[in-house]
C-alpha cells in the first residue's frame, strides 16, 4: 500500500498540481460568485437554505425558525412607503413631568435625563401650542411669551408667578405644574387652576374667531392650551392610579375635539386601557388607528401584535410548534410581530430585558431607540401580564431580519429604514444611555467560508505556477503525512490478520 502511494506521487509531474490548483480555485470562485449574488438577492446562503430545508430533515433535526420565514400578505405593503422624511422628530404623547418625575431622577441620582436638543425642541413647541402674535396686547401673556423662551427653568418659574399676579393665566399655571410642582398630585391641583382659566379663554374667543385672522390666531392658541390641559389632567389621573377616569376623560376630549390629533391622545388611552385589561375595547381603537393612511408608531404595532400574540402565547411551545407547524392564530401572531419588529427594531430588547431602560425623553424618533425607551417604559408591564407573551416574542423577533430583503434598502412591509436615526437619537438620549442601533445582517457562514477558500485556492495557484517544483515537493510531502496514518493503520491490520486472508483481500 504504502509502496503504491510513493509511486503514484512520484508519478505526478508539477503540470498536474498547477492544473490541480488553478481548477479548485475556478470552481471556489465560480461557487463564491453564485453565493453572493443569491445573497443578494433573496437574503440568505444557497448552501445553507438546501442545508437547513432538505438535508437537516432527513438527519432528523428541526428548525425551530422555519415558521420565521413565512411571508405576509399584509395590504399596506405599498402603502407605507412614504415619501415624508422618516427622520421627522414627534413629541412623545406619554413625556414625564419636568419637576414632578424628571428633575426627582436628577436629584436621587445626579444625572440629567433630558439633553439640551430635547428641551430646546420642547421650547419650540410652548411657543407654537401656548402663543399667538396678540399676546403683547395682554402684560400677562406677554411675560410668557418671554417666559417660554428662557432657558433658565428658574427664570420661568419667576416669570409664571410674575403673569399671575396680574391675572389667572393659563399658561403660567401649565408652567408651574410642569416644572414647578414636585408631585403628581401638586401638579394635578396647578392643572386644575389652568384648566378653570383656559376655559374661560376658549370661550370668549370662539365668539369672536371669525372677527379677524387676529381672533382666529388666538382662538387657535387657546384651543392648544384646553387640550393640552385636559390630556395633561388625564395623565395625572392615570399616574395617580385613576385608570378608569383617566379613560373616560381621553375617550371626552377625543371626541370634543376630533381633528386635533397633534398630540396623539389615542396613544395615551391604549396604554390606559391596556393597565385595565380591557383588550375588547384596545382592538376597537386599534381599528380605528391602525389605518394603511395614517403614520404608524411603535404602541400601535406592538399593541396590534400583543393582541394577536395574547390568544395563543399561554399554549405555545417553540418544541411542539416545529413538530407540528405553527396553527393559523400563531402564524398570525408570528406576522404581527414581525410586523412590530421591522417598524421598530429596538423595541425587543427592551421587553426582553435584554437592555436596561431609562427615563423616556420629551421627543422621540419614530423607528428609532428613543421611540423604543418610550414604549417600553409604559408597556412593558402590559407584555408580563399576558402569559406567554414575552416567550413567544423571544422566540420569534429575530426571524424578522431573515425575512427583510437584502439590501435594506428594499423594506418588506414597512419603508426602508432610514440610516439618519442613529444620529438624531444620540441628540435626543442622554450621554450615559448606549444609542441602540439597527442590526446589521450579517453574511452566512457558508459565503465566508466560501470565500476563503476561494482565495487561498486561488494563492495555491499562483505560487505553483511560479514555483512548480517547490510546490510538488511540498505537496508530496502533505500527502504523504495525510496518507501517514492510514498506512500506520493498514500496517496493524496487516500484522494482525493472517497472511493467506490479507492476501484474499488485497486480491479482492
Amino acid at each position: 500500500m504504502e509502496y503504491t502511494v510513493s509511486m503514484f506521487l512520484n508519478t505526478l509531474t508539477p503540470k498536474f498540481y498547477v492544473a490541480l490548483t488553478g481548477t479548485s480555485s475556478l470552481i471556489s470562485g465560480l461557487i463564491l460568485i453564485f453565493e453572493w449574488w443569491y445573497f443578494r438577492k433573496y437574503g440568505t446562503s444557497f448552501i445553507e437554505q438546501v442545508s437547513v430545508s432538505h438535508l437537516r430533515p432527513l438527519l432528523g433535526g428541526v428548525d425551530n425558525n422555519s415558521s420565521n420565514n413565512s411571508n405576509s400578505s399584509n395590504g399596506d405593503s405599498d402603502s407605507n412607503r412614504q415619501s415624508v422624511s422618516e427622520c421627522k422628530v414627534w413629541r412623545n404623547p406619554l413625556n414625564l413631568f419636568r419637576g414632578a418625575e424628571y428633575n426627582r431622577y436628577t436629584w436621587v441620582t445626579g444625572r440629567e435625563p433630558l439633553t439640551y436638543y430635547d428641551m430646546n425642541l420642547s421650547a419650540q413647541d410652548h411657543q407654537t401650542f401656548f402663543t399667538c402674535d396678540s399676546d403683547h396686547l395682554r402684560p400677562a401673556d406677554a411675560i410668557m411669551q418671554k417666559a417660554w423662551r428662557e432657558r433658565n427653568p428658574q427664570a420661568r418659574i419667576s416669570a409664571a408667578h410674575e403673569a399671575l399676579e396680574i391675572n389667572e393665566c393659563a399658561t403660567a399655571y401649565i408652567l408651574l405644574a410642569e416644572e414647578e410642582a414636585t408631585t403628581i398630585a401638586e401638579a394635578e391641583k396647578l392643572f386644575k387652576q389652568a384648566l378653570k382659566a383656559g376655559d374661560g379663554c376658549y370661550r370668549r374667543s370662539q365668539q369672536l374667531q371669525h372677527h379677524g385672522s387676529q381672533y382666529e390666531a388666538q382662538h387657535r392658541r387657546d384651543t392648544n392650551v384646553l387640550v393640552y390641559i385636559k390630556r395633561r389632567l388625564a395623565m395625572c389621573a392615570r399616574r395617580l392610579g385613576r385608570t378608569r377616569e383617566a379613560v373616560k376623560m381621553m375617550r371626552d376630549l377625543m371626541k370634543e375635539f376630533p381633528l386635533l390629533s397633534m398630540f396623539n391622545i389615542h396613544e395615551n388611552l391604549l396604554e390606559a386601557l391596556l393597565e385595565l385589561q380591557a383588550y375588547a375595547d384596545v382592538q376597537a381603537v386599534l381599528a380605528k388607528y391602525d389605518d394603511i393612511s395614517l403614520p404608524k408608531s411603535a404602541t400601535i404595532c406592538y399593541t396590534a401584535a400583543l393582541l394577536k400574540a395574547r390568544a395563543v402565547s399561554d399554549k405555545f411551545s417553540p418544541e411542539a410548534a416545529s413538530r407540528r407547524g405553527l396553527s393559523t392564530a400563531e402564524m398570525n401572531a408570528v406576522e404581527a410581530i414581525h410586523r412590530a419588529v421591522e417598524f421598530n427594531p429596538h423595541v425587543p430588547k427592551y421587553l426582553l430585558e435584554m437592555k436596561s431602560l431609562i427615563l423616556p425623553p420629551e421627543h422621540i424618533l419614530k423607528r428609532g431607540d428613543s421611540e423604543a425607551i418610550a414604549y417600553a417604559f409604559f408597556h412593558l408591564a402590559h407584555w408580563k401580564r399576558v402569559e406567554g407573551a414575552l416567550n413567544l416574542l423571544h422566540c420569534t423577533w429575530e426571524g424578522t431580519f431573515r425575512m427583510i430583503p437584502y439590501p435594506l434598502e428594499k423594506g418588506h412591509l414597512f419603508y426602508p429604514y432610514p440610516i439618519c436615526t442613529e444620529t438624531a437619537d444620540r441628540e435626543l438620549l442622554p450621554s450615559f444611555h448606549e444609542v441602540s442601533v439597527y442590526p446589521k445582517k450579517e453574511l452566512p457562514f457558508f459565503i465566508l467560508f466560501t470565500a476563503g477558500l476561494c482565495s487561498f485556492t486561488a494563492m495555491l495557484a499562483l505560487l505553483t505556477h511560479q514555483f512548480p517544483e517547490l510546490m510538488g515537493v511540498f505537496a508530496k510531502a502533505f500527502l504523504s503525512t495525510l496518507f501517514a496514518p492510514l498506512n500506520f493503520v493498514m500496517e496493524k491490520v496487516e500484522s494482525i490478520l493472517p497472511s493467506s486472508l490479507w492476501h484474499q483481500l488485497t486480491r479482492i
